[in-house]
Parts: C-alpha cells; sequence; structure tokens
C-alpha cells in the first residue's frame, strides 16, 4: 500500500530524531552489584566507558583496586561499599548509600550471584538457600529500592543478569536454575508496572562466557565438548562481548525496549 504524505513526512521527522549520542551516559550513575570481579567488572568498566560513574557493593574487597583502576583511567567515579547483599534491608541502604554518595541514581545492573554444583540427588537445603537468597531474592529488593527513587524522577534503567539457565534446565545447578527463571520472571513483572514511570526493566542472559564460574564446566572435557557443540560460533564468549548489550540496555538508545531477556550466546539457543 502507498504512503500518504503525511505518513512520508512522519517517517523521516521519526528516522532524523536519532543520534549517536543515545548510547552515551554521560552524567549518570549506574549501580552494579558484583561489579568488582568477573563478568560484573566489565559491565561496570563499559559503563565507565560511557561515561557514567559508578557504585559497586560487593562481599568483600577482591579486585578493588584493579578495578578502581579501569575505571578512573575512563574519567570515571567510582566508589565501593563491602556488604552482604542478602541481609535484611540491606537493598534501602545500598540505594541511599549511593545517593548520598552521587546524588542521584539512574541505572542498576543486578549482577552479583553464586552457583553451586552438585548432582540433583545430592543436593542440599543450605546450599538452595544461599543461592536463592543472592540470585534472586536480592535481585528483587534491590530493583525495588531502586525502582522508588526511578518513579520519583520518572526514568531509571534496570538490568538484571540472567542466563542459559532463564530458558533451559540444565545439569547439577538445580538451585541457580530456579533463580534465573525467576530473574526472567522478575524482569518482566517489573517492565509491567515500572513502564508508566518511564522506566525499562530488562535482562542480559549471557552464554557459556570464560569466567571462573565455569572453569569447573571447561575442565570437564565431556561437558565441554557437548557444550561446544551447540555453540553455533564454534567457541565459548570472552567478558568483553558482554560489555556491549550492557551500554545499550543502560542508554536511551533502549528506551522501547522493556521486558526482554536477551541471550549474548554466539547462538547456542539456536540448536
Amino acid at each position: 500500500m502507498a504512503q500518504s504524505q503525511e505518513e512520508i513526512k512522519h517517517n523521516a521527522e521519526s528516522l532524523n530524531q536519532f543520534k549517536m549520542d543515545w548510547f552515551k551516559l554521560d552524567g549518570k550513575v549506574a549501580i552494579v552489584t558484583g561489579g568488582n570481579t568477573g563478568l560484573g567488572q566489565g559491565y561496570a568498566v563499559a559503563l565507565a566507558e560511557a561515561g557514567a560513574d559508578i557504585f559497586i557493593p560487593t562481599f568483600g574487597t577482591e579486585g578493588w583496586d584493579t578495578t578502581r583502576e579501569m575505571i578512573e583511567a575512563r574519567g570515571r567515579k567510582v566508589e565501593f561499599a563491602d556488604v552482604d547483599l542478602t541481609e535484611d534491608g540491606i537493598a534501602d541502604k545500598v540505594v541511599a548509600q549511593a545517593m548520598q554518595l552521587f546524588g542521584h541514581i539512574d541505572i542498576l545492573v543486578n549482577n552479583a550471584g553464586m552457583i553451586k554444583r552438585n548432582p540433583l540427588l545430592e543436593s542440599k537445603d543450605s546450599d538452595w538457600d544461599k543461592v536463592i537468597a543472592i540470585n534472586l531474592s536480592a535481585v528483587y529488593h534491590l530493583s525495588l529500592a531502586a525502582s522508588k527513587e526511578f518513579a520519583k524522577q520518572k526514568s531509571g534503567k534496570i538490568i538484571n543478569i540472567g542466563s542459559m539457565l532463564s530458558f533451559q534446565g540444565g545439569k547439577f545447578i538445580p538451585s541457580y536454575t530456579a533463580a534465573k527463571h525467576g530473574v526472567a520472571g522478575l524482569t518482566k513483572a517489573f517492565a509491567s508496572e515500572m513502564a508508566v514511570h518511564n522506566v525499562q526493566v530488562n535482562a542480559i542472559a549471557p552464554g557459556y562466557i570464560q569466567t571462573a564460574n565455569t572453569a569447573p564446566i571447561r575442565a570437564d572435557k565431556s561437558r565441554n565438548d557437548e557444550i561446544l557443540g551447540r555453540i553455533a560460533a564454534g567457541h565459548w564468549g570472552e567478558p568483553y562481548e558482554l560489555m556491549g548489550i550492557a551500554v545499550y540496555l543502560a542508554s536511551n538508545a533502549s528506551n522501547y525496549i522493556n521486558g526482554a531477556v536477551i541471550p549474548v550466546d554466539g547462538g547456542y539457543l539456536v540448536r
């Protein structure tokens, strides 16, 4: 069907609104939980590269000096807090501390997590409780605390970290699988209610990436071969390959994406 002149004009005006500046995060402040090591460190550095200042709540002080060096080398500010994100009331304290340090917050990356590997029939209740507490409950409480501030300022970005186990059952990690399925659900639930406040809530689902968490799998030849056989790209991912999607979801370029769980997996899920 032919377009009317009015439609052609509207389309041109819409296209002309796009600017590469939408990807910039100048003046923004991001909370990145567990941003001191592994993939979390990559997310923190990526957001700093795009212009954001960073607040990093962590359990322990591992990696602080290296992370600070990388972020400050990009001309951005970074502050850390040694906290247990599973403590009662800690989410409100984390958000309040970020507000005190930086004056406002714009982005929350719920990255902190842990994994316990055991065959299902050898699972321990204590492992279940610990994994659910940090990988799911802390995500809920921090998202809620941040959402209250985002609702006041009528803007904000929440980026949750899912997994291939947000889509599948996996092996030897029932607690982690349940938590990551839950993260996908929380992402959609928060997106549904927070959209009216101009807050976007999405999740990144990393594929099989070379990190300390995946070292035991890579060391198991049969499991490693099984996974590689499903990755269309033919190789494990590198941490830097997740940095672009973090910047995108934190920026104004993604303002019309809400409630998505986006795989960054080298094509693992297509096979």
